[in-house]
């Protein structure tokens, strides 16, 4: 019987193990590839993870409000260097892939113009994500500014969300043309959605996305979260990324 209760005890232990989860908090642009990323953590780990995808900015506040997650993998690097400074996290701030900017339609814009097609006459509504609270939305405006076509394009401007919704205004052909991230136009849900261009990187600062572990976690979350943040750096979490568009730190 004493036996019986052990090796029950045992399948319990190693059940409740088996269905732990996560919860990560990432930037909007990473939503495809923390899809593949994340399956094959799971499968490796047997530790399932629940992303939540916003701006940013965004995200930061609610994590500083309390939010329950478990991990934060930001568009850039000014976000989680703020939680490390608050002592909101478990890990340093640690740079995992480089950003792409890109500029993106599906209305027939001019893209062979690159980046001052925002000035053209024909252009009448251009979507951003919120400089406030999405990395990605400060770079378009500083790709904007680089070649000085800032001023005429205000007017036109549609502030979204996050990275999301200017996809959405994109596909609904809201908008003449958004600034993307390379990730989603290349995801396969987007792929053979309209046309875009690289933005030239001398343009814009260099997007370096970076991630923390966070206090907010249970012990037994921060310590699985910990080893998702090791997995991002694995072969098959840096192959997804790079597939997805990324550039990756040199170790």
């Amino acid at each position: 019987m004493k036996l019986l209760k052990i090796v029950l005890a045992s399948l319990a232990f190693a059940s409740a193990m088996a269905a732990q989860t996560i919860t990560v908090a990432a930037a909007a642009n990473l939503k495809y590839a923390l899809d593949d990323i994340t399956r094959e953590f799971t499968k490796e780990t047997g530790i399932n993870v629940k992303i939540i995808t916003g701006a940013s900015g965004k995200l930061t506040q609610q994590i500083m409000s309390g939010a329950p997650y478990d991990a934060f993998l930001s568009a850039d690097v000014e976000f989680p260097s703020k939680l490390v400074k608050g002592a909101y996290t478990t890990t340093p701030a640690q740079v995992y892939a480089y950003g792409t900017l890109v500029l993106w339609s599906d209305t027939g814009a001019d893209l062979s113009k690159g980046v001052t097609v925002v000035a053209d006459p024909k252009v009448k509504k251009i979507a951003v994500a919120n400089p406030k609270t999405a990395p990605y939305g400060i770079e378009a405006i500083n790709a904007m500014k680089y070649y000085k076509v800032a001023d005429a394009a205000a007017p036109k401007i549609i502030t979204a969300e996050s990275i999301s919704q200017v996809a959405a205004y994109v596909t609904s052909k809201s908008v003449d043309v958004g600034f993307m991230a390379k990730s989603i136009v290349l995801s396969p849900e987007m792929k053979n959605v309209g046309k875009w261009v690289e933005v030239d990187d001398k343009a814009y600062n260099t997007i370096d996305q970076a991630m923390v572990g966070l206090k907010n976690a249970t012990p037994e979350n921060q310590i699985a979260a910990k080893k998702f943040l090791r997995y991002m750096g694995s072969p098959k979490a840096v192959a997804i990324l790079k597939a997805n568009g990324y550039g990756i730190p040199k170790k």
